[in-house]
């Protein structure tokens, strides 16, 4: 499988058209369209339906797009590792991150080697624990800020010498915003917006005492700005980490939970993963500044 057609698959399915993607990659609509017949056959599999207005993805299309899409950015970043092996430090540096106001380390340390190397680049993919997981496995990822959910076994880590706390997401108006903290027998009968993570079921499930599923979830939400909504507009309170929402001028309010749950924040990487030279040198930086500012 010939990474160029990859490419040129990935561009005909962001364009949805076969001839605006020819376009875009400055080749012929027939050369195009009998690279993509050539793919379907080495496949053996239907990729797209054709129609007049625009093409769609069949599941097996879908399932080739999300591949391909790792297969170009694993690529690139091989590539830009080997030319950038001299000297002068430079390149790209690839953080996958769960949602915590302990990002403030890794942005601190980014802003100090930015002052020295300016040639140096930062992707930031913003996502819950199992995705970001699941990229780092696949070598997409440099590094993982994660929260609570690990395999000490699997990665080596760094633990920020901070800690999340687990609260409540809530209207103003509830009867529960006038409390100063918020437990078990409070959120028993509520309609809840949690998050979808396996990770953060067992822990609240253990906070709890009891099955994660005797509570009233009404949604599930993988990134906060979202379930943030979803409690201004009164399908429920959502169970998140203090920090992520500024509630200031909001009809919205954070209470913590009690007794307290905490969460530990790590930043981790894959063992015996050879990290590049821009890696490297962020994870310098970043354990130089814990040890001064401990």
């Amino acid at each position: 499988m010939d990474i160029r057609v990859l490419k040129y698959f990935v561009t005909v399915v962001e364009e949805e058209n076969i001839l605006k993607a020819s376009q875009v990659l400055h080749i012929t609509q027939p050369t195009l369209s009998r690279q993509l017949m050539d793919l379907e056959k080495e496949l053996n599999c239907k990729l797209f339906i054709r129609s007049n207005r625009k093409i769609t993805l069949t599941s097996e299309g879908l399932f080739l797009y999300n591949k391909a899409k790792e297969i170009i950015l694993l690529q690139a970043k091989t590539i830009n590792a080997l030319k950038n092996s001299h000297e002068i430090i430079s390149g790209d540096i690839y953080i996958g991150c769960a949602e915590t106001n302990a990002f403030k380390f890794l942005a601190k340390t980014m802003t100090k080697i930015k002052k020295t190397h300016k040639d140096i680049h930062y992707h930031i993919f913003s996502g819950n624990a199992d995705t970001v997981i699941e990229q780092l496995d696949k070598g997409i990822l440099d590094f993982g800020l994660l929260i609570d959910a690990h395999d000490k076994q699997k990665y080596n880590f760094i633990t920020l010498p901070v800690k999340d706390i687990w609260g409540l997401l809530m209207l103003k108006n509830s009867p529960l915003a006038d409390k100063e903290y918020i437990t078990s027998s409070d959120i028993l009968n509520i309609p809840l917006i949690c998050s979808g993570q396996t990770m953060v079921s067992n822990k609240i499930a253990g906070w709890l005492n009891q099955n994660f599923t005797q509570l009233n979830i009404v949604a599930n939400y993988n990134l906060i700005y979202n379930a943030s909504i979803m409690v201004q507009e009164n399908l429920g309170s959502a169970l998140c980490l203090a920090n992520l929402v500024n509630t200031n001028g909001t009809n919205l309010c954070f209470k913590p939970l009690y007794p307290p749950l905490e969460a530990q924040i790590d930043l981790v990487w894959k063992k015996h993963q050879i990290l590049t030279k821009p890696a490297q040198l962020f994870l310098q930086n970043l354990q130089e500044y814990l040890l001064h500012n401990k």
